[in-house]
């Protein structure tokens, strides 16, 4: 499991630590989600992921974890969000493709390269899917490079999402953010809150104190879910 796995499993479960539906839009071998139900709680998981070979682990990496949930395949970017999820989701999880195009400096990326592969695509397709799969009151919660951060809200404008908080995470305290955490909500515009950032390391090899408890297996989430 990667950080930012972690780090974007930690910032939604703080801001909605009790779920009854969680759909992680591609989901790879679901590392998303059950890192969501370990740092708060889900009552039940839905995995999109488009690779064949992904789903089926992911499906038993949800066995192993005893959480109740069931994979879809499924290309949003062909297929769309899976009827049987529209509406149902109170929290949407996302860490979605980064790469616009199947191409990164000039190398081809191949259809069998699954890692690879699954940072590659339109992020449209995802803030659709997101804004079908949202039920009353339901929050999303997308990882994307912060350096295209203005690209992401103003994608996510086009599909009907409002950003309601945002956090960026820096490897040190003086270098430029790496990644956006950003909360997506449908409701009016303003009201955005920008959290103190995340820094990864204090010097080198030596994780942040929030890092490191997060790699351990600590959650730092709330006892309460701010509506």
């Amino acid at each position: 499991m990667n950080v930012d796995t972690l780090i974007l499993a930690d910032f939604a479960a703080r801001l909605r630590p009790s779920a009854q539906r969680v759909v992680d839009l591609g989901a790879g071998v679901g590392a998303l989600s059950i890192a969501f139900a370990h740092l708060g709680r889900a009552r039940r998981c839905d995995l999109v992921e488009r690779a064949p070979a992904l789903a089926a682990l992911a499906q038993l990496n949800l066995i192993a974890a005893s959480i109740e949930g069931t994979v879809h395949v499924a290309d949003l970017a062909g297929q769309g969000l899976p009827t049987s999820l529209r509406g149902k989701a109170d929290v949407v999880v996302s860490n979605p493709p980064f790469f616009d195009g199947a191409s990164r400096g000039g190398e081809a990326v191949r259809a069998d390269d699954s890692r690879r592969a699954g940072r590659s695509g339109p992020l449209e397709p995802f803030l659709q899917a997101a804004t079908l799969a949202m039920g009353r009151r339901a929050h999303a919660f997308f990882a994307y490079p912060a350096s295209a951060l203005p690209e992401l809200l103003s994608k996510a404008r086009a599909a009907g999402l409002v950003p309601k908080r945002l956090r960026l995470v820096h490897a040190f305290a003086r270098s430029e953010a790496r990644i956006a955490l950003v909360e997506l909500r449908r409701a009016k515009p303003g009201g955005l809150v920008v959290e103190p950032p995340c820094i990864e390391w204090t010097a080198s090899k030596v994780r942040s104190p929030e890092l490191e408890a997060l790699v351990q297996g600590e959650s730092r989430r709330s006892s309460a879910d701010p509506e």
